[in-house]
């Protein structure tokens, strides 16, 4: 039998020929790559030396759970519900963002031209070295006009977007840290900023906003560089190939140091003597053959030490303390990226530190895109990456091509897409600190102990989300399949986190939350949790005027406490906690008296009650924005008394709540819905919206969890303009695991019920221990 000279990689067939050219023969699965490719409105492109960057919009048509009010006239009948639940269909934009080999751009183009409905589309942007090479091919393949753009503001642009979209798009490399990648929080205002770009030469620009950059130095000494002479060294043409050596390589035996010119260091002038004082030194004076990798390794430090002084230099003369590294030297690869982290801390003392980021490859395509579209401004949309749709920053071992990514050892297409948001979003104008703030409390990335029970735990509840997925849509025949998807595709994402836990940034339960919902909403279900919380709102509302009248019977001090208390007990309907949901699922007489009775004692986990109630004593704040959590109980007989009590001592207040479902959290839809029928109940409320006392704001997020730095303008203009002067935040999402931490410029109340027994056991209590956190801010 002969010798079988294919090689299958991850489902496609490549010829050992094939790999060495144009790769005609492979076989592209549309589901996985090039998707929604039918919709799809306009393209770019971005041709590297070997890698291809295709940029493509496209309108997604999916489902969403839409509420509607019935028309009463009168008193509601008790068997009928508040409001009535429908799925429509619903288009929106989306970026998708695929990178693959140059060689197998022909079967690329075969492929999006079999599959593209759109004729409208008579352009295709392109940028990059190689966009001039492969011309006549796209133009063949595709029938499209290629339009070159400027590959330095098609990068720029491309930068711009994505530290203004993407909040953990920027890392530092620390070399066997745990972990490695140490993301950080993008700063509201990108600007200035030094992009140094490594490609055949370096090029170092400074940015100082969208359309305002400029080069002001480089060199001729950069990543071609680096592959030229190391091809000639160690007669390896391929560039990664040279780096696999140069991971694998000791400098020291090739480089002359401070301690083989002087025995040690050199104290006087503060230099250790493990510093380079001659690259390449010891060739000269040493009479024997030195090895491959060493020569490799040698010359990496060679050229990283001196792009990362002259980054320094002009970092310095500048005044610029954000540097960030780009371009084909980068690419992911550990050992470049730790050299330059090493040559950066070492001539700037600390002070600068080298920043990479996660999409660095698509730069120059996603720049390339906007340019294109510049006449729809996609820069007056905020942008978010959708989990489900993007494969994620995979560990680039340098025994790995970037491109081999570690999916059962397949071969797979590097993938991004970003979803554009219906409102823009912006901070929260209270935060004491925009640039400082940190949404997430943990960063499971850091702490390995809670990264483990974290992913099992939402393993483990994989099997409810599943049978509620399915019990949401009984009357679809095709959702039991759909749910048999949703659990494969957001498994092997936990299974990808566990090991690539930086995948997406830093890993933390906002993140793991916010992925299980992009995978529900990619196989249509938008809101499993509707009708429970249609049922949960119909039985609270038929007792809020008991609540109301029992609360009037107590004195000050006694209404107060029965308010937080009912606050708190409100809270523990939680559907997304496994400890109340089993108790839901198997006690339907489970109710608000239940809850109360399941709280911790005082004193609290956290007690500053005696504080709060002292302030109550005070004048009347101003205005007041609570962050409200789940439906029924929490918000019907929690939230309600204790905002009518805040309106009566004359405070104007500002409800949040989510645009999108998540869980069982109230949306704005539902809340305006609830509001209205407790104001046909209540003078309070009704006097309040109608003197527009009381307002109803969607936040602008769809996450059970919350991040202050990215909340709907509209209701950071309202926060401004009412001169809101307390906040508060309200569950374990949005008081616990983000905001526990948060430093606001005015007074803030934070308050969850801890129904997780892990986490509450790791905070020093047990389950159903109480967090009530009273701040008052810095004077």
């Amino acid at each position: 039998m002969a010798a079988d000279c294919t090689k299958a990689v991850g489902g496609v067939r490549t010829s050992r020929s094939a790999r060495d050219g144009l790769d005609k023969s492979i076989t592209l699965p549309p589901d996985e790559i090039f998707r929604n490719l039918e919709n799809a409105k306009s393209f770019a492109i971005d041709i590297g030396g070997s890698l291809t960057k295709l940029a493509y919009y496209s309108t997604v048509q999916h489902k969403v759970a839409k509420v509607r009010s019935f028309d009463h006239y009168g008193k509601v009948p008790d068997d009928e519900p508040l409001y009535e639940i429908s799925v429509q269909e619903e288009i929106t934009a989306r970026l998708h963002f695929v990178k693959f080999e140059n060689a197998y751009i022909e079967t690329c183009l075969d492929f999006i031209k079999a599959h593209l409905v759109n004729t409208e589309t008579k352009v295709i942007k392109a940028t990059g070295g190689g966009a001039h090479k492969f011309k006549n091919l796209i133009e063949k393949k595709l029938g499209l006009k290629v339009d070159k753009e400027d590959e330095m503001t098609c990068l720029i642009k491309g930068c711009n977007f994505v530290l203004r979209n993407i909040p953990h798009e920027a890392f530092v490399y620390v070399k066997h840290a745990d972990p490695e990648f140490r993301f950080q929080t993008t700063h509201p205002d990108i600007f200035p900023y030094l992009l140094v770009n490594i490609g055949s030469g370096v090029s170092i620009v400074r940015v100082e906003s969208e359309d305002q950059f400029e080069r002001i130095g480089g060199s001729s000494i950069g990543g071609g560089t680096f592959w030229g002479l190391g091809a000639l060294l160690t007669k390896t043409k391929r560039f990664d190939e040279l780096l696999q050596l140069a991971s694998k390589g000791q400098h020291t035996n090739v480089d002359m140091l401070v301690r083989d010119i002087y025995g040690g260091s050199y104290e006087s002038f503060g230099l250790t003597g493990d510093l380079i004082a001659s690259s390449f030194g010891k060739s000269a004076t040493t009479d024997k053959e030195f090895t491959k990798e060493d020569m490799a390794k040698s010359l990496l430090h060679m050229i990283s030490n001196d792009i990362g002084q002259l980054a320094c230099l002009y970092a310095k003369l500048h005044n610029l303390s954000r540097v960030y590294f780009g371009g084909f030297f980068i690419r992911g690869h550990p050992v470049t990226m730790h050299t330059i982290t090493y040559s950066i801390n070492y001539f700037t003392k600390g002070e600068v530190q080298a920043l990479f980021l996660r999409h660095e490859g698509y730069l120059g395509a996603i720049g390339t895109f906007l340019k294109g579209a510049e006449e729809d401004n996609p820069n007056q949309y905020s942008w978010g990456e959708n989990y489900a749709g993007s494969s994620g920053l995979m560990n680039s071992s340098p025994d790995v091509h970037p491109m081999q990514r570690t999916r059962s050892g397949t071969f797979s297409f590097d993938m991004l897409e970003m979803d554009r948001l219906e409102r823009q979003l912006v901070n929260l104008p209270l935060l004491q600190d925009a640039s400082s703030y940190v949404p997430d409390t943990v960063d499971l990335t850091e702490d390995a102990m809670a990264r483990e029970y974290w992913l099992s735990c939402f393993e483990d509840a994989l099997d409810g989300v599943v049978k509620r997925a399915v019990a949401s849509q009984p009357q679809l025949l095709d959702a039991t399949e759909r749910a048999e998807k949703f659990r494969q595709k957001y498994r092997h994402k936990l299974q990808t986190l566990r090991h690539q836990p930086f995948a997406y940034g830093s890993l933390t339960v906002r993140s793991l939350l916010d992925t299980r919902e992009h995978c529900l909403n990619e196989f249509n279900f938008p809101d499993p949790y509707s009708k429970v919380k249609q049922r949960e709102n119909d039985v609270a509302l038929k007792h809020f005027q008991k609540v109301v009248r029992a609360l009037e019977s107590l004195s000050m001090e006694e209404r107060q406490f029965a308010l937080v208390k009912g606050l708190l007990a409100g809270n523990v309907f939680d559907w997304g906690a496994k400890a109340v949901s089993d108790v839901l699922e198997t006690n339907s007489a489970f109710g608000f008296e239940e809850a109360k009775m399941r709280l911790q004692a005082r004193p609290w986990l956290v007690d500053a009650y005696n504080d709060w109630l002292e302030r109550l004593k005070g004048p009347p704040h101003k205005c007041a924005l609570f962050f409200v959590d789940n439906s029924g109980i929490d918000i019907i007989l929690g939230v309600f008394p204790f905002v009518r009590e805040l309106l009566s001592k004359g405070t104007e207040v500002i409800l949040a709540s989510n645009s999108g479902p998540a869980l069982n959290d109230v949306t704005c839809s539902e809340l305006a819905i609830v509001t209205e029928r407790i104001a046909a109940m209540d003078s309070v409320i009704r006097t309040a919206l109608q003197e527009d006392k009381l307002l109803l704001v969607q936040s602008g997020s769809s996450s059970p969890c919350l991040d202050l730095s990215r909340l709907d303008k509209g209701l950071a203009t309202v926060v401004w303009e009412r001169k809101t002067d307390l906040v508060i935040i309200e569950g374990m999402g949005r008081a616990i695991h983000t905001n526990y931490y948060a430093a606001l410029r005015c007074e803030s109340l934070k308050l969850a019920v801890i129904k997780n027994a892990w986490l509450a056991e790791r905070l020093g209590g047990r389950i159903f221990s109480v967090v009530f956190k009273y701040e008052m801010p810095p004077k």
